[in-house]
């Protein structure tokens, strides 16, 4: 069963004494793709430079809203310049996240109209990032022709999931649903179409319950298909075969 992980910063320091030993025992569990979002442009090039290193590494390129402090004005041309010249598979990971009551929600939600745009021009899927915001980004997404995506560590509501699916937006899987006080999403993720579902880590945060307070890695993306199993009628080989297909047909990979 060949798995993907559709979420992980491999490239973030806390891997960089073992990254390579990681990504050994990735192969032996059959991961044989991990999607690397990026977060600020200072960091694109490192990420670049990690990807090369492996062919399970398959790098998105964006300007993540938790960190606004270190975006520069003419970041999303940038952005436009490095997709030009590296062609990575989606723009993200971007969004909006309105947790924190003191964020500027205009100057966020400017940056991700700007990224939404590049990403309509370039005709590439988008990895959100998105916490209490479902319904400002569904607004947004239906304002530009995007080639779909991916929505990392889905938590919204039933009728946001739907929303989402009929915009041709995935639904991202991860450490949040191992956690047994989780009802509501565990519920949630037993019952939407497989169709619509992914799996992620985002390694090295968002840690599985039983690994809380430890570095969260891909290779525990088996661990996010056999609670998604516990959850659902499908066998894991199906899950595992549709999450997996899900992604390549969303990524083109």
């Amino acid at each position: 069963m060949k798995l993907i992980d559709s979420h992980c910063h491999i490239d973030f320091d806390q891997f960089s004494p073992d990254r390579s030993e990681v990504l050994r025992r990735c192969l032996a569990l059959d991961i044989d793709k991990i999607i690397v979002p990026g977060v600020i442009a200072k960091t694109w090039d490192h990420l670049l430079e990690v990807c090369q290193q492996s062919e399970l590494l398959f790098p998105a390129l964006g300007l993540h809203p938790m960190f606004m402090p270190h975006h520069r004005d003419n970041d999303p041309d940038l952005l436009i310049e490095y997709i030009d010249a590296y062609h990575p598979i989606a723009v993200g990971e971007i969004g909006l996240d309105f947790y924190v009551s003191s964020h500027d929600k205009l100057t966020q939600i400017a940056l991700f109209e700007k990224q939404l745009k590049v990403a309509a021009t370039f005709n590439l899927p988008i990895i959100l990032h998105v916490r209490k915001a479902h319904d400002q980004v569904i607004l947004l997404l239906r304002k530009y022709s995007i080639k779909g995506g991916i929505v990392h560590c889905f938590n919204g509501s039933e009728q946001q999931a739907k929303d989402y699916i009929k915009l041709g937006v995935l639904l991202g899987v991860g450490g949040a649903v191992s956690y047994s006080r989780a009802t509501r999403l565990r519920n949630m993720f037993a019952k939407l179409p497989l169709s619509a579902l992914v799996l992620e880590t985002d390694a090295p945060d968002m840690p599985l319950q039983d690994q809380e307070g430890k570095r969260n890695s891909p290779e525990f993306i088996p661990h996010i298909l056999d609670i998604l199993v516990s959850l659902r009628p499908e066998s894991a080989s199906a899950i595992a075969q549709t999450t997996t297909a899900n992604v390549r047909a969303l990524l083109s990979i």
